[in-house]
């Protein structure tokens, strides 16, 4: 069986994975879905939140076992589990993008937002950003629109009252992949064919240019781990179940 270790999207925390969490312990799979510095349950203050902190906390999580993980991230998730397994690759057994920014050298989550192809994004057009630094939330019927838009009206209500605020500097700041090869780490991505977060059309072309394979589509919104529970636990028990048998 695996080791999954989750990494949730901007607003959010630990809490999102709960119960994909829950259906791929029920598989017998390992679980750890982090709370990155100042999300969730974490008290880390706004000035000190970067890129590199939430790199920081992933890797020193990957550390904390000998075996390597199935990295598995969500919308901004990409960006760190991205810089995350160029700078401990050694912990990462593969790499699971679900609805998730996938960057290359460079590049930071507002430049591939900028990008034609992610044309009616509903998160950049719905944030409130106010502070020094800055911070970013969302209304309450802009998230359920953008990001829960298939969930059931409980599902909804229990996580938008869990949404927390974003700090904005992790955005603007590019990964630095220079000389990294990922070939020796396996890369999926599960596109989401209804996101309103992160356009199909952009989460398509990421793909593309990092070589993802084998590619899952799910009709569903930006949160499958909510409105497509048991799919997605299905998609990622395969994945590991196949790579594991693929292993030398």
């Amino acid at each position: 069986m695996a080791r999954f270790v989750m990494v949730h999207g901007a607003f959010g925390g630990a809490w999102v994975w709960g119960p994909v969490a829950e259906a791929l312990e029920g598989g017998g799979h390992s679980v750890e879905a982090i709370d990155l510095p100042g999300a969730g349950d974490d008290p880390t203050p706004v000035a000190e939140l970067t890129l590199d902190a939430y790199v920081d906390r992933l890797c020193a999580v990957l550390r904390e076992r000998p075996e390597p993980a199935v990295l598995v991230a969500n919308s901004m998730g990409g960006m760190v589990a991205t810089q995350a397994a160029a700078r401990c690759p050694e912990k990462v057994a593969s790499m699971v993008y679900v609805a998730a920014f996938l960057p290359q050298d460079g590049e930071s989550l507002i430049g591939l937002t900028q990008m034609p192809e992610g044309e009616g994004d509903q998160v950049q057009a719905n944030l409130v950003v106010e502070g020094d630094p800055p911070v970013a939330t969302m209304p309450a019927e802009a998230s359920r629109d953008a990001i829960y838009g298939l969930c059931s009206d409980e599902v909804v209500d229990w996580a938008v009252a869990r949404r927390g605020p974003q700090a904005v500097v992790p955005f603007t700041q590019p990964v630095q992949l220079e000389g990294f090869d990922f070939a020796g780490i396996p890369r999926s991505y599960v596109v989401c064919k209804q996101d309103r977060a992160i356009p199909p059309p952009l989460q398509r072309l990421m793909l593309e240019r990092a070589g993802c394979s084998p590619v899952f589509e799910l009709d569903t919104d930006h949160s499958p781990h909510l409105s497509r529970t048991a799919e997605l636990a299905e998609i990622l028990d395969g994945l590991a179940v196949t790579r594991s048998a693929a292993a030398p």
